[in-house]
């Protein structure tokens, strides 16, 4: 059978994403989902706005098609573009939270009104149990784990409220404690499982296995649609009970669940530019709602980041500094400008007059292990700037030339650790990167390059 291992595949490579579950009644539930582009200016202004953030929810409407019953559209706020999210209330009457709809986990979590001293909980919404009438006390705790990090709660009863759709008596878990930074700055609330019950923390039935329960929709489907577009108002739409016609053209591509817990599916096979990588043959993946990137072995990563040109952050930003700023770089030395002078000179750090260039690798870890993500940006220009700095005040004692010693500094920078492990793309050289291509169900879904850098 070949070469076996796990890969999490991204569900943008599947502009719709249908999943299959028994149901009956009649009606098309639809939430809009939406999105906003990553950076470190969002996560910066994340901090700052956290709390402003949860005031600009949208507002559930319903509309009708001809070719549909009724439908609950939600319109929410997005964020950082890896994260599709839609609003659902809980409890009566319902308090409403924004919640990413996940099939890589199967439990339903938001931030309680007993979370006191968790900061993610005072950036978002809390379920106050006492505001609602159907609420039934369960209290046994239970810590989620994620890939991004856990949760810490415990299990609670009520009604959940998704579009027009309202779900009795569903086990939930109340978190006090949201054990990420990455939590703290997002924008949704919580997180909506959409897996097996095979997964699920405590056993619970997830909230898709109650309306099939309850009889609550017309059809054995739930389907995601993700916009394409960065610049659209809408991010997206989950449909409880079918497909929107308006959303596709063809047919799509079904495949069977290899195995229950996550929808684990079989893939064929992944190429670069049409040719085998030779690392997957009948591999086992993951469809993921709740991920935006695609994970993988070390060895299949590696070959598609050379074959895209993708190097490590670190050595990206490194090499930035080295063209932008060599030139003045070189002739701030040449002129006797001292090496722990230079950066702070032309803008690129912020002088304290203690700073040693030979900690600065080692301070990026600890700042890393810290979680300081808002500064994490900054920090490795400062840290390239600095090590630049130094070594080419070492050949300037060595009397290279000007074009050599930068040559050799350009090269010093593919040798820098890559502490975040992240891996960055030159946009700008589009043209020669080739398209990664993904075997599912005997059809070619394409990764091209103007999606790896633009979504």
């Amino acid at each position: 059978m070949g070469n076996k291992f796990l890969l999490l595949v991204r569900c943008l490579l599947l502009s719709t994403l249908c999943v299959a579950f028994a149901s009956s009644s009649d009606g098309l539930i639809r939430l809009g989902l939406k999105k906003q582009r990553l950076g470190i200016n969002n996560i910066n202004a994340a901090r700052i706005k956290g709390k402003d953030s949860l005031s600009a929810k949208g507002a559930i409407t319903t509309t009708h098609d001809s070719d549909d019953s009724a439908m609950s559209i939600v319109y929410l706020k997005n964020y950082l573009d890896v994260q599709y999210f839609g609003e659902i209330g809980i409890g009566s009457p319902p308090q409403k939270f924004t919640v990413i709809f996940d099939t890589g986990s199967s439990n339903l979590w938001i931030p309680s009104s007993h979370c006191y001293f968790s900061v993610a909980c005072h950036f978002h919404s809390r379920y106050n149990s006492s505001n609602s009438s159907t609420y039934t006390e369960i209290g046994k705790h239970c810590k989620i784990d994620y890939g991004s990090g856990m949760i810490l709660g415990f299990f609670s009863e009520d009604n959940i409220e998704v579009g027009d759709l309202v779900v009795k008596n569903q086990v939930f878990t109340e978190a006090l404690r949201e054990g990420s930074l990455i939590l703290s700055l997002a924008s949704f609330d919580g997180i909506l499982g959409l897996g097996f019950q095979d997964i699920s923390v405590g056993n619970v039935a997830p909230l898709w296995y109650s309306m099939m329960q309850q009889s609550l929709v017309a059809e054995k489907v739930f389907s995601f649609w993700f916009n394409k577009d960065p610049s659209a108002s809408e991010g997206g739409e989950i449909v409880f009970g079918g497909v929107d016609q308006k959303h596709f053209k063809g047919k799509h591509t079904y495949v069977p669940v290899t195995q229950r817990g996550y929808w684990q599916i079989e893939l064929a096979d992944i190429l670069i530019a049409n040719q085998s990588t030779g690392f997957c043959n009948n591999c086992t993946a993951i469809v993921d709602s709740g991920t935006s990137f695609i994970a993988c072995p070390t060895a299949a990563a590696t070959k598609i980041n050379h074959a895209i040109g993708a190097k490590g952050f670190v050595s990206m930003e490194c090499k930035n500094v080295v063209a932008q700023y060599g030139d003045i770089m070189w002739q701030l030395l040449l002129s006797g400008l001292q090496p722990d002078k230079l950066c702070p000179n032309i803008g690129l750090c912020s002088y304290n007059g203690t700073q040693q260039v030979s900690d600065t690798i080692e301070m990026v870890v600890v700042e890393q292990k810290a979680d300081k993500h808002t500064e994490v940006g900054q920090h490795f220009i400062c840290t390239a700037c600095e090590l630049i700095a130094a070594w080419i005040q070492t050949e300037l004692m060595l009397n290279e030339t000007k074009g050599r010693v930068l040559e050799y500094v350009n090269k010093l920078c593919d040798n820098l650790p890559n502490p975040t492990r992240e891996v960055a793309v030159d946009c700008g050289n589009i043209p020669n990167m080739p398209t990664v291509s993904f075997i599912i169900g005997n059809k070619s879904f394409h990764l091209t390059s103007e999606q790896v850098c633009y979504g």
